[in-house]
């Protein structure tokens, strides 16, 4: 066996070893996002209301090692650790909370004591979970997937749902029994609370832009498989012409590319960056908040961006193809609230339309049901929920510590 094998092994013993044998300490909290990526998404609004909330607490991120030197640049006021490391070791296996947006491997003991709080990441369009009929990933196949998701989803003891639409998907899906959070998301807290302050709005317009005139198009499209060229090379096209676009903007507009990180340096921009910017470190709520219409495709964007109550274009430019992919919609595509085109013709006849009008009236209807079924549980409260079940819990068990026997 390789060595780095046998250390692996050890470490994992060791692990569960401590998670079994010691107790939780008191008020620390171990987060993650996306598996140890920077921090973001609902673990960190969660973080910042926890923070405000209770700064005497103990707070760490686990982030991937090369990850680590850029996370604590940008959060000089964390405490970051690297994920599987010794100091690791000494926080994940007794944080009285874990406060995560994706899963932990499997093989990780959860202290009996340890409060797992799931946010998730987003309503589901494509499926999920062990609903995906075929798993096609390496080093697994569909029955271990399924046994490992369930094994995963029954250490949660908390399960955050942004909708009634994706909390019952996410009961079947991810096998869940324990008690969900009928919240909405931390990170859409902001979506509510800021929408309506100009003040706010146009400085962080300026901040993106570097003005705060004329309309901002962002353009957030999903991932695709065919990105991938090759190990550690990837590439996106966009399935528009930027000269086309640019020209039927107007001389103050922007457009705002947010592809996803890996193929982010393969897009040329060449000649437009006067009017088209690709923004990839962003706070994806800033770009929200600052755009007056978004362009996507099967994103699960669209539920976030629909809180806003904005116009939005649907291109995908594959939908052929797409729906007929590996894991498929839950959702019936033409519900979208917003018109929805295939080709780049009809693309920037949209667009154009949008630009001369502001909005796209003939979907009203549509728009109007789509927010009453994705939205109504965003309150603007979410992270303040969660902090105060957290306390709650906290409390339960101090409770429980002092009791005579």
């Amino acid at each position: 066996m390789a060595l780095k094998n046998i250390i692996s092994q050890v470490y994992r013993k060791l692990f569960n070893l401590i998670a079994i044998m010691c107790p939780v300490r008191k008020h620390v909290v171990l987060f993650e996002a996306f598996n140890g990526k920077m921090p973001t998404d609902n673990p960190l609004y969660v973080y910042q209301a926890l923070q405000a909330a209770h700064p005497d607490w103990h707070l760490v991120w686990g982030v991937k090692r090369q990850l680590l030197a850029e996370a604590r640049r940008q959060y000089p006021q964390m405490t970051i650790i690297p994920r599987f490391s010794l100091q690791w070791l000494w926080v994940a296996p007794v944080a009285e909370f874990w406060v995560l947006n994706a899963r932990l491997p499997y093989w990780l003991r959860k202290n009996s004591k340890t409060t797992y709080i799931q946010t998730w990441h987003g309503t589901p369009l494509k499926r999920l979970g062990i609903d995906i009929p075929n798993v096609s990933m390496p080093g697994t196949d569909t029955e271990q997937y399924r046994q490992n998701f369930t094994t995963e989803s029954r250490r949660w003891d908390y399960l955050i749902a942004p909708n009634q639409f994706s909390k019952d998907i996410f009961r079947r899906a991810f096998d869940f029994h324990n008690q969900f959070l009928d919240y909405g998301y931390p990170r859409n807290d902001r979506l509510v609370n800021q929408a309506k302050d100009p003040q706010a709005l146009a400085a962080i317009k300026q901040k993106i832009i570097g003005h705060k005139t004329g309309k901002v198009i962002l353009y957030a499209p999903t991932w695709r498989d065919d990105y991938f060229i090759r190990k550690g090379m990837y590439k996106m096209n966009l399935p528009f012409s930027l000269s086309k676009v640019v020209n039927a903007l107007g001389k103050d507009d922007v457009l705002i590319i947010r592809p996803h990180y890996l193929v982010a340096e393969s897009i040329n921009i060449h000649g437009f960056e006067a009017q088209v910017k690709v923004c990839v470190d962003e706070d994806i709520d800033d770009l929200y908040l600052i755009s007056d219409l978004l362009i996507t495709d099967y994103s699960s964007v669209m539920f976030d961006y629909a809180i806003l109550n904005r116009p939005m274009l649907f291109y995908p430019y594959d939908l052929a193809h797409y729906q007929g992919d590996i894991r498929g919609f839950y959702f019936d595509y033409d519900k979208v609230p917003g018109p929805v085109v295939t080709n780049e013709l009809d693309f920037v006849s949209a667009l154009e339309q949008f630009l001369s009008q502001g909005n796209y009236p003939a979907y009203a209807a549509k728009m109007t049901a789509f927010r009453q079924q994705f939205t109504t549980w965003e309150k603007g409260t979410a992270s303040e929920r969660v902090v105060a079940l957290m306390e709650a819990e906290a409390n339960k068990k101090a409770v429980k510590v002092t009791e005579p026997s």
